[in-house]
């Protein structure tokens, strides 16, 4: 796809630029005005159109998936308000703590003192005890004398070495890489491309008008040095009296040297000088190039797209993949690879940490009453497992 014209039109200076160039005249005025960013120029524009751009790509970003928070979800924000509820339980509890209260449920008497102490406890100590490994995975961040140092941060060298021989070994090796270049045709659909973009280029009159002033510019130079044009001389004479022989017109040429060697040099010399002034014609041959270049690149379309996809292949061959990886992720600090851990796992992470008070108080309910709550306990866990079943087996 083309580019936006802004960001190929040329301003009012490159245009005026570009008409001088386009005029031809005897004192160099075309030489002066050619230049190497306005010649980049001219080609970006004469294949732009055949470029891919980024949001014209057949692959489209990779949406993220959608987040499977599940059902315990809703439940998050009243298990957060479990500790502190716990917390004011438990001082609650040396205040008042159903002092000498019983209750009566079947023909059984149930006595109540003491049942805020003992879930307010055992629910802090559940939600304590989660926080507390949740937390020891990533903190302290440094080595600490007596605490230790967290288990992410201690194992950060382990942990990078260990992803990047995953993903390299089983989810981007160099033989995967290589079997998606073949089958994705791209090779042969940006031959095409190219072949496209060279054949605008090769024919748009702005960049052949700039290619041969950049190109008699530079003949123009290299043939104006005064040691170029004495080795011209040179070589010339050599090839001169290598051509005549040795018969009869090597012999004249020989005598010729002889008597009249400064002059021979002399019309060498001004013959070389006059060179520069000659480049003309040699650039307009040019053109019959560049108009056979198109139908050439065509002709050999199958060399290069095999060119490029063993040019491909050994740049993958040359890719140390898992070292990349390892490399990047050993750059994370402490702090980085927390918040990477964390951005997918932190909700989840929450759950844990404050289920654990919610199952606490299950236990504070069993070391109350063991019997009863056991009998509680495992009754309503028999039929949360059976419904589970059912659901899961009826959306199967």
């Amino acid at each position: 796809m083309a580019a936006p014209d802004s960001d190929i039109e040329d301003g009012p200076e490159d245009m005026a630029s570009e008409a001088a160039m386009r005029a031809p005249s005897g004192d160099g005025t075309t030489e002066r005005t050619a230049s190497w960013p306005r010649l980049q120029r001219h080609i970006f524009r004469a294949a732009s159109r055949h470029l891919p751009n980024a949001a014209g790509a057949e692959g489209e970003d990779v949406e993220p998936p959608p987040k499977h928070t599940g059902r315990y979800a809703r439940w998050l924000p009243v298990l957060k308000a479990l500790p502190w509820v716990l917390g004011a339980l438990f001082a609650l509890s040396f205040v008042w703590d159903f002092p000498g209260v019983r209750l009566s449920v079947a023909g059984y008497t149930v006595v109540l003192e003491d049942l805020l102490r003992f879930t307010a406890v055992s629910g802090l100590v559940g939600f304590g005890t989660n926080w507390l490994a949740i937390t020891m995975l990533f903190r302290p961040r440094e080595a600490r004398p007596l605490v230790g140092q967290g288990l992410v941060p201690a194992q950060r060298e382990r942990v990078a070495y260990r992803l990047a021989q995953a993903v390299s070994d089983e989810l981007i090796n160099k033989a995967l890489i290589k079997e998606k270049i073949r089958e994705s045709g791209l090779v042969a659909q940006y031959r095409d491309l190219l072949v496209a973009a060279a054949s605008d280029v090769a024919t748009d009159d702005a960049v052949r008008t700039e290619v041969k002033a950049l190109l008699r510019r530079a003949l123009r130079d290299v043939l104006s040095t005064p040691s170029v044009q004495e080795r011209i001389v040179a070589l010339t004479a050599k090839q001169v009296e290598a051509q005549a022989g040795e018969g009869l017109s090597g012999l004249m040429l020989r005598a010729y040297r002889y008597f009249g060697e400064d002059n021979f040099r002399a019309r060498l010399r001004e013959t070389v000088r006059r060179l520069p002034d000659a480049v003309d014609p040699l650039v307009e041959e040019l053109d019959p190039v560049l108009d056979r270049l198109p139908a050439e690149l065509e002709r050999r379309g199958d060399e290069m797209e095999a060119l490029l996809t063993r040019v491909l292949l050994r740049l993958v061959d040359t890719l140390d993949l898992e070292r990349m990886i390892y490399e990047n992720v050993r750059a994370y600090d402490e702090r980085q690879l927390e918040r990477l851990l964390r951005r997918t796992t932190n909700e989840q992470l929450n759950y844990i940490k404050y289920l654990g008070a919610a199952l606490g108080i299950v236990g504070g309910f069993i070391i109350w009453a063991p019997a009863a709550a056991l009998a509680v306990v495992t009754v309503l866990g028999l039929a949360v497992y059976a419904l589970d079943e059912v659901l899961y087996r009826s959306s199967a």
